[in-house]
């Protein structure tokens, strides 16, 4: 028997403790600061005299001036208020102008919000920690207990691209759009890649995988022309997709044939309870004599990023009025299985015990897309 459908609304709780993509490498320019939010926190980053990037979180400890108002010397930032100094690294400080010699307030003791930050794959991550307590103020930064998350590559020569679009809804709908294998045939239709008279049933196995699933290595869909190029393109006996989701918010796609090879790493970041941010760099040795590749696959991957973000448009409108939402076994079990990975990890963090992984071993799904 088919069980009922499930309802389920998505609460939008941010997850903390994870690095997320903040901005672009090529938007950090030098010798200017530049504004962001991560998880409703404003934040501004930069880069040092060597290139380096840091993030401080955007408010002086001793007012709350917007750092980003202030002065930039390649080394420290200076609060456009009252002069204070500080550390554009580790946020502490160095200077308060108004001090007098008597005065002993040791500067050094205070901090403005430092995250750590790195730059890979042509963007700058930042780790965002839990807040701390209301009034707590901020001490030197601890460091990330996980690494920055990478895009997994196979060879050393290989080519890259990124795209990036603005998403209106909460960072649960982006992210269970990301992961719906139902949806393809109605929105990502195009005559170089499917349409809805392509749909056919189809089975999956998946697998859990630390902090998420995994779509088990199989045989790219037939019904689309992309992979029937490659097919023909590599001469390879076999071509293998790999997809994993892993939280807060990652979905990697590998896809390998022979010793040629794909792989991309896409993120959905909130930005607010309300609206998020989609990335996706990608990686491949594919098709290196095509004068014009990486900008084809920019096309094609921009073109699936819009046709996404004109959904979540429309779906916004719908959900201003709080609708009643639904999930079904078995297309929506992914979304299922994110909302219960969730939370694990957020009751897991509450007493102090191991995540419970909600997939007790490798499951078959099926649907039709």
């Amino acid at each position: 028997m088919t069980p009922e459908p499930q309802p389920q609304a998505p609460d939008s709780l941010m997850l903390f403790g994870f690095w997320y993509r903040a901005m672009a490498s090529g938007a950090l320019t030098r010798n200017r600061l530049h504004k962001t939010m991560l998880l409703e926190t404003p934040l501004v980053l930069g880069r040092d005299r060597e290139g380096k990037p840091f993030a401080l979180r955007d408010a002086c400890p001793h007012r709350g001036m917007p750092l980003s108002h202030g002065h930039f010397d390649g080394q420290q930032l200076e609060c456009s208020y009252h002069g204070w100094r500080f550390d554009a690294h580790s946020g502490q400080c160095q200077l308060i102008p108004s001090l007098t010699a008597d005065q002993d307030l040791k500067c050094d003791r205070i901090y403005a919000g430092a995250h750590a930050c790195e730059e890979h794959d042509n963007y700058v991550w930042v780790f965002i920690p839990d807040p701390p307590p209301p009034g707590a103020g901020f001490t030197k930064a601890a460091e990330p207990p996980i690494p920055v998350p990478r895009v997994p590559t196979f060879s050393d020569k290989h080519k890259i691209a990124h795209l990036t679009a603005e998403l209106p809804c909460g960072v649960d709908h982006g992210i269970i759009g990301l992961m719906d294998p139902a949806h393809g045939p109605f929105v990502h239709q195009a005559w170089w890649w499917r349409s809805r008279h392509s749909i056919h049933e189809k089975q999956k196995n998946f697998e859990p995988i630390p902090m998420g699933f995994r779509m088990s290595a199989h045989t790219p869909s037939s019904n689309s022309a992309p992979y029937k190029l490659l097919r023909m393109y590599a001469d390879a006996e076999a071509i293998t997709t790999t997809i994993d989701f892993v939280l807060p918010n990652q979905r990697y796609e590998t896809i390998q044939a022979g010793k040629y090879w794909f792989a991309s790493l896409t993120t959905v970041t909130p930005i607010t309870r309300n609206h998020c941010r989609i990335d996706v760099v990608a990686c491949w040795n594919l098709f290196h004599w095509v004068p014009f590749g990486a900008g084809l696959l920019k096309f094609v991957f921009a073109k699936f990023v819009e046709q996404d973000r004109q959904t979540m448009e429309k779906q916004s409108e719908g959900l201003k009025h709080n609708p009643h939402l639904m999930l079904i076994d078995d297309a929506d079990r992914p979304a299922k299985w994110y909302f219960a990975l969730k939370a694990a990890h957020l009751e897991a963090k509450r007493t102090g015990a191991e995540v419970k992984h909600p997939i007790a071993g490798p499951v078959t799904l099926k649907w039709r897309s």
